[in-house]
């Protein structure tokens, strides 16, 4: 059951709520989607308390934006920073955010970038980030002993291999890309990765290393 804003939050709701249900209006229906007033009707609440949060309009997608920057841009360059005892265990840690929505958010993103196509400012933010994603995979595989172009070829792999599982809204059951990864991670690496290191991944995500079809869609 939904909570009722005004009992939750007061009668005018809070930042977070507004937030909430911009960001929800987003993904159902694009940037266009996103006004007060529907905003308003959807959260039960007054127009005019919208103002006591946010300025206006664009200040409220300008923190969809910060929001969108440090989940999704943030975690990827976490990720990709992150200890690694090799690199199939370093791209592995990379690989979580395609797999845990509290790290990487794939409907965020689609939307994001759907609206990047009807703007110049935002396309410059998906631009930015984009360059700000591969330079921490670049830097990940040159910790490892990659020359710098085979670093920067490699970043580009596994990043736009992902971007384009977005993009096309490709639909794959997670037992059958589960099942996939270590094949991904030699394509990704040059390198087999180690057993230990699979084991590890597909306990993160609750699936058998010998068993992957047991992981839960």
């Amino acid at each position: 059951m939904t909570a009722d804003p005004q009992t939750e939050s007061g009668a005018r709701g809070s930042p977070e709520l507004w937030l909430q249900a911009a960001r929800d209006a987003l993904l159902d229906g694009g940037v266009e989607n996103v006004k007060i007033q529907v905003l308003a009707k959807n959260l039960n609440l007054s127009r005019a308390s919208f103002y006591w949060f946010f300025k206006d309009r664009e200040e409220l997608l300008d923190a969809l934006l910060i929001q969108w920057r440090e989940k999704n841009t943030g975690n990827i360059i976490k990720r990709a920073n992150a200890y690694a005892d090799s690199l199939a265990e370093a791209i592995l840690n990379v690989c979580d955010c395609w797999f845990d929505q509290s790290l990487f958010d794939s409907r965020f993103e689609f939307a994001i970038r759907s609206w990047a196509l009807q703007s110049d400012r935002i396309l410059a933010e998906v631009q930015e980030a984009d360059t700000a994603r591969i330079a921490a995979l670049t830097a990940m595989f040159e910790r490892f002993g990659r020359t710098p172009r085979s670093a920067a070829v490699r970043a580009r792999t596994i990043y736009l291999v992902q971007i384009g599982y977005i993009s096309m809204q490709t639909k794959e059951e997670i037992t059958l890309r589960m099942s996939r990864m270590s094949e991904y991670v030699e394509v990704y690496t040059g390198v087999e990765p180690e057993p230990r290191e699979m084991l590890r991944f597909f306990s993160r995500h609750g699936v058998s290393l010998d068993q992957p079809e047991a992981a839960n869609a």
